[in-house]
């Protein structure tokens, strides 16, 4: 069987890394189909080629002049190019992107375009087969995702070749209209290669060392997991935590094709193995991250005998389906309901508020601003007692004040609501309880 292998901006920043990541893959022959991001920044105020696009883009679209805004960028991939002793020339799309760029063929267009030229040199580098993403990834007319055609379509390409590079990150629609995928869009890609071909594991290389069991810039230097499952992932993905979007587990995880983080500059690391199910002996944590997100609002309703007010919730979520508005949680009392949102929404919506109490016609209504949720997340936790008890009394110690406890009826999570000020003090405080003391 195969593995796939993505490689981010990062790990495919200059010529230097190009042969880290070329050694990576020569040093495993399972390592046969590759999707690359465009190149990322090679030093802190460097600039990562698909802003470049962008910009170039954007300034074509003022009147100025295609070929000399693009030069930076096609210095950028030649310079690559040069340093790695290749002989091909990439003049021919240059002058293909930059007709397309004065066409007006789209922002989603320029920025697919770092990936398709990094695409092209990797393929040439390595000596696979280059496969156009868009010939294979597709979206239908109104942007959204076709699984099943890109699916079926990879499947049959890809069959076709023993090695392959495919960029990350875009696709195409009917039309042939280039579509980019949102945030983590090359990690997306890689998943979707891996279901399609059946691999036996997603690599997903990087420039860390795995996933961390909280923020960095938070706690210093905090353990990396050693396993995660899928739904640990989704629930601190979702609340923060970043290396993989919580949106690209999905492809594999239905095929329950598991992920292998790595750090394309310590290969010999072994990384984070994102699993359908973790094995037993796992380092014994009763949690597995911690990880949270500010900026949210409470609406705190109130109404006698709520609880046996036949569709006051129907009514409630109707309201918020009416204005577009989404809600993170609901934790409700005998009589109370909290629903929880983010604070932009209430700025978006500010009539919001008077159509509930229109609505449900409250004794109380009042919204609590400035709050943080800490989420807590661990599959041991629901067979360990006092994982709750430990999470308020690290609170406690540090008087922190909880405003919202919510904990979903898989016990995979425990999520405090927190006064924002006390944020980076809380996920401190609760590492430092379950991670320093065990």
């Amino acid at each position: 069987m195969a593995k796939v292998v993505k490689f981010g901006g990062s790990s495919l920043a200059d010529a230097n890394q190009f042969r880290k990541v070329a050694q990576i893959i020569r040093s495993d022959s399972k390592r046969r189909y590759v999707v690359p991001s465009a190149p990322g920044k090679r030093f802190a105020d460097d600039t990562k080629v698909t802003d470049m696009l962008y910009n170039c883009y954007d300034a074509v679209g003022k009147g100025k002049n295609a070929t000399v805004e693009f030069l930076p960028i096609a210095e950028r991939f030649n310079g690559i190019i040069g340093d790695l002793g290749l002989t091909i020339s990439l003049d021919d799309e240059f002058e293909i992107i930059t007709e397309n760029f004065k066409k007006r063929a789209g922002r989603d267009y320029a920025a697919s375009r770092g990936e398709y030229l990094n695409g092209i040199i990797l393929a040439n580098f390595l000596g696979f087969e280059f496969v156009d993403a868009a010939k294979c990834v597709f979206f239908t007319a109104g942007g959204e995702f076709d699984v099943d055609l890109t699916d079926a379509c990879l499947a049959s390409v890809l069959e076709g070749y023993s090695e392959a590079v495919i960029p990350g990150f875009y696709g195409a629609k009917p039309d042939g209209t280039i579509k980019t995928f949102t945030r983590g869009g090359s990690d997306f890609t890689g998943s979707v290669v891996a279901k399609a071909i059946g691999a036996e594991l997603y690599e997903n290389w990087t420039d860390v060392s795995g996933f961390l069991a909280a923020d960095p810039r938070i706690v210093e230097d905090p353990e990396i997991i050693d396993y995660i499952t899928y739904k640990e992932l989704r629930e601190l993905s979702y609340m923060g935590a970043s290396v993989l979007h919580q949106d690209a587990i999905f492809p594999v995880r239905t095929a329950k094709i598991p992920i292998n983080i790595r750090n394309t500059n310590l290969p010999d690391d072994p990384g984070t193995m994102i699993v359908p199910e973790a094995p037993e002996k796992t380092g014994g944590r009763v949690i597995t991250g911690i990880a949270g997100k500010k900026h949210f609002s409470v609406i705190s309703i109130e109404k006698d005998e709520m609880n046996s007010e036949v569709g006051f919730l129907r009514r409630l979520l109707t309201v918020l389906d009416h204005e577009g508005v989404g809600f993170e949680h609901i934790p409700t009392g005998i009589d109370t309901m909290s629903l929880v949102v983010n604070s932009d929404e209430l700025s978006d919506h500010p009539n919001l508020v008077k159509y509930i109490t229109d609505i449900t016609h409250p004794n109380h209504i009042e919204v609590i601003n400035n709050l943080a949720l800490v989420a807590v997340v661990g599959r041991s936790m629901k067979e360990k007692r006092g994982t709750a008890t430990r999470i308020f009394a690290a609170l406690s110690h540090a008087d922190i004040n909880i405003k919202m406890i919510d904990q979903g009826s898989s016990e995979l999570n425990i999520i405090v609501g927190i006064d924002e000020k006390d944020f980076e003090k809380a996920i401190r405080v609760i590492y430092d309880m379950f991670m320093l003391s065990e």
